[in-house]
């Protein structure tokens, strides 16, 4: 249904008619402005737009982990208020009302100095080790030529985003039987793109992965579990699935179409805030299924 709006506008009276000069009438074109309830877009455009909910948006300083900022805000503050107090006042003036407003800004330091820590200690969750890079990989990109262009785009950009906003070095995406791999890993020497696609199937299969429907990670020793399909070195391995709810069945079946697999050489790499935004990721990916 359409709204019709028509915007004439008003024209003030010594505009129109002017004592005692020529009289002249200054003509305002009419605008008509048509205004759809319904949307514009087609159907499909919704899934070539960028799912912003699945970003996470950080500093982009390589290396620095932005769950430590209170801290090394801490750290700053603190020191100026240690400076102030012995460089840029004289002791002898130095008042009562100074030396407790001292007292709460170091206070106040000192807690955002453990404020890491205390929500780590508190979610139960370890200190991670450095991610390196073990010895004997190689940094692959390759994707199933079979994907359709919109899906290619969104494998290409997730697989991104998963290695640069985790701890992750190595990540493998399936859906519907098509692979999507960015990272290192430990791959055939001179090996073309059909001989590592169908490495990583065979690799897939042993593993029992195709029919995963529940969230599988080992924080420490995953390479022991999955060592013909991890990097070695691998630490910390991260499965989560993607699983289709069936509208045919009154149970709510759910069939897996999926995985996205996570391995990083640190233990304890993915923390609950992390995994949730995987899922957050598979969750997008799985909607083109």
């Amino acid at each position: 249904m359409n709204n019709i709006i028509c915007l004439k506008p008003c024209i003030p009276s010594h505009l129109m008619f002017c004592p005692n000069k020529t009289t002249f009438t200054k003509k305002y074109p009419s605008t008509t402005l048509r205004a759809s309830l319904q949307d514009s877009q087609p159907p499909n455009s919704n899934q070539q737009q960028l799912n912003l909910s699945v970003l996470r948006f950080t500093l982009g300083i390589p290396g620095f982990d932005e769950s430590y900022l209170p801290r090394w805000i801490g750290y700053g503050f603190g020191s100026l208020l240690l400076l102030n107090h012995f460089f840029g006042s004289d002791s002898s003036t130095v008042t009562p009302a100074q030396l407790s407003t001292e007292v709460l800004g170091l206070s106040l330091a000192s807690f955002s100095i453990a404020l890491p820590y205390l929500g780590k200690f508190l979610k139960g969750a370890q200190p991670v080790n450095q991610t390196t890079l073990p010895e004997g990989t190689e940094q692959i990109f390759v994707m199933s030529s079979g994907i359709v262009d919109g899906l290619k785009e969104d494998l290409a950009w997730s697989s991104y985003i998963l290695l640069r906003n985790t701890n992750a070095i190595a990540a493998l995406i399936s859906i519907q039987g098509e692979i999507c791999t960015r990272g290192y890993w430990n791959v055939p020497d001179n090996s073309s793109k059909e001989i590592l696609l169908a490495w990583f199937e065979k690799k897939i299969v042993d593993a029992g992965l195709f029919d995963l429907k529940d969230t599988l990670y080992f924080p420490q020793d995953a390479d022991s579990e999955f060592q013909d399909l991890v990097p070695k070195g691998t630490c910390s391995l991260l499965v989560q699935p993607m699983l289709q709810i069936s509208t045919q069945s009154t149970t709510g079946l759910q069939k897996p179409e999926g995985f996205i697999l996570l391995a990083s050489t640190a233990r304890y790499a993915f923390s609950t805030k992390d995994r949730a935004w995987i899922a957050a990721v598979a969750n997008k990916i799985r909607g083109w299924s």
